[in-house]
């Protein structure tokens, strides 16, 4: 069915390639006496946006020839995930209740918070041994979609592969810069982390498979989903009566595909629609806390579909990913505090400090480490540099040298996790969950510390679509991404909840 509509929509793309370079060929005097024009008032913002693209739009041909291209272009991706979704199997494991149960993509996250080291151990070396398998096909799939990243950006004149995928939503590449810079200042407090983690674990050495599992790993929290969206609700109580009804009936009825099946994509995320309900994918397992988490961060991109669509018009309703991160993460925010001020002890209060922890160091760091490869790997194909597994992965060793400092134990297959990365398949897109977390902790604090103000400040940003660009519709909610400070205050953040974990363990 999905090549079934990649065909169609291929060829839709081929008959309608004609449209923006038969406007942009008009003169720049004639285009803005049309977007002046009363009856195209609807389309004003979009006709502007296309000029934009002035010079970056080809000829009736070339975009012919370019759009042609299209369902070629994602072979690379589609190859990777029927290869990561289908084909590859990783065999049966022993879990630490001593059953054997299938070894996949949604358990080998189950299996990584076992207290039973042996099974993460286990889970580790089982799941990589079938990327190892498959590491010179894998390589070869990231190559060439790395590789389609730079002709597209060059074919239309962009400097790089970055500057292309920065120019639709006018995000200066200072923000990009910013980002890894102000996580590299402060990596210390991440070693801190890992420290602390170690001894509390009483681990000689600790490894990657040591790093999901709680500290205090007898703690155990489980939500049936009724519980979780009971909990997510009730955290929401911040933003108003008619947010928190919407989430609630849409999570009591159809929004949601809830559990893991045989076949289904891994992970989690948020689609949304102009006229029918938002749809979120999950893979909820009641036994992770993490999941009630997810389950908050996609009821937030549900929420700022239903609330674009309801307050723009069909131009201007779809919001771009770089604000979709901040309305999800600012739920996970409110869930975190939620759940903190109801703690019954200094441990339950060590736990989920610990799990925000691990939150941010997934969502900041870990992206940003993404997005530094993501950078390295388009630069070295821009510079003419082969893109070999043995160069993929070494560029992807040093990234991990830097990130977990120099007393980790880093695993040999942890250089292959760069070749099981589906964002990797659209590119620079995960420095936007890093930014976003950057955005939502200082607007959910902002909206927490407020009044009405800034509630409705909030709320407008996510009746805003993109009715204007991301970083002027987050300025108008109350932040300014365009500056480190955001990011530094949360990596701030960061580093005293370490020094508060350390005190309570």
């Amino acid at each position: 069915m999905l090549a079934r509509y990649q065909s169609v929509a291929a060829r839709a793309g081929q008959a309608a390639s004609f449209i923006r370079p038969e406007i942009l060929s008009l003169s720049t005097a004639k285009l803005n006496k049309f977007i002046a024009a009363k009856p195209l008032a609807p389309y004003r913002l979009s006709l502007e946006r296309l000029m934009r693209y002035k010079p970056h739009t080809l000829s009736d041909a070339e975009e012919n020839l370019l759009a042609m291209q299209s369902e070629m272009a994602q072979t690379a991706r589609t190859a990777f995930r029927q290869l990561l979704d289908a084909d590859m199997k990783f065999g049966v494991v022993e879990d630490d209740q001593g059953q054997q149960i299938e070894l996949s993509h949604a358990t080998f996250q189950q299996l990584l918070i076992s207290p039973k080291r042996s099974v993460r151990s286990t889970a580790f070396s089982e799941y990589y041994a079938q990327f190892k398998a498959h590491e010179n096909t894998l390589a070869a799939t990231l190559s060439g979609s790395i590789q389609k990243d730079v002709y597209y950006a060059q074919a239309r004149g962009h400097k790089s592969a970055l500057a292309a995928a920065l120019f639709p939503d006018q995000v200066p590449q200072a923000v990009y810069d910013h980002l890894i810079k102000s996580v590299h200042k402060n990596l210390p407090a991440l070693y801190r982390y890992y420290e602390l983690r170690r001894r509390k674990m009483k681990l000689r050495k600790i490894h990657h498979y040591d790093t999901y599992v709680p500290i205090l790993s007898d703690l155990r929290k489980r939500h049936t989903w009724a519980q979780a969206s009971k909990l997510v609700v009730a955290a929401l109580a911040p933003l108003g009566p008619e947010y928190c009804d919407i989430v609630q009936a849409g999570l009591a009825g159809r929004w949601c595909d809830r559990y893991p099946n045989q076949g289904k994509q891994s992970g989690a995320f948020s689609c949304g629609s102009f006229a029918g309900a938002p749809y979120i994918l999950m893979n909820y397992k009641p036994e992770v806390l993490h999941d009630v988490f997810t389950l908050a961060h996609e009821a937030g991109h549900s929420m700022h579909s239903h609330y674009s669509a309801a307050n723009q018009p069909f131009e201007t309703y779809d919001y771009t990913i770089f604000v979709a991160e901040v309305a999800s993460t600012f739920n996970e925010q409110l869930l975190s505090r939620n759940l903190l001020s109801q703690a019954k002890d200094t441990r339950e209060r060590a736990y989920l400090i610990n799990r925000e922890i691990d939150d941010i160091r997934g969502t900041i760091y870990r992206q940003t480490m993404f997005a530094e490869f993501e950078n390295i790997s388009h630069e070295m194909a821009e510079a003419g540099e082969p893109l070999t597994l043995a160069t993929l992965c070494d560029a992807y060793r040093q990234l991990l040298e830097k990130y977990f400092g120099p007393d980790f134990q880093l695993d040999p297959e942890l250089s292959l996790e760069c070749l099981r990365i589906p964002h990797f398949y659209r590119a620079f897109y995960v420095y936007k969950y890093a930014t976003g977390m950057s955005a939502a902790i200082a607007l959910s604090q902002r909206v927490l510390r407020g009044g009405p103000e800034e509630l409705n400040d909030y709320l407008n940003f996510l009746k805003g679509g993109c009715s204007k660009d991301p970083l002027d519709l987050l300025r108008d909610a109350g932040v300014d991404m365009e500056k480190p400070k955001p990011v530094n205050t949360a990596l701030k953040h960061f580093a005293k909840l370490v020094e508060e974990l350390e005190e309570l363990l």
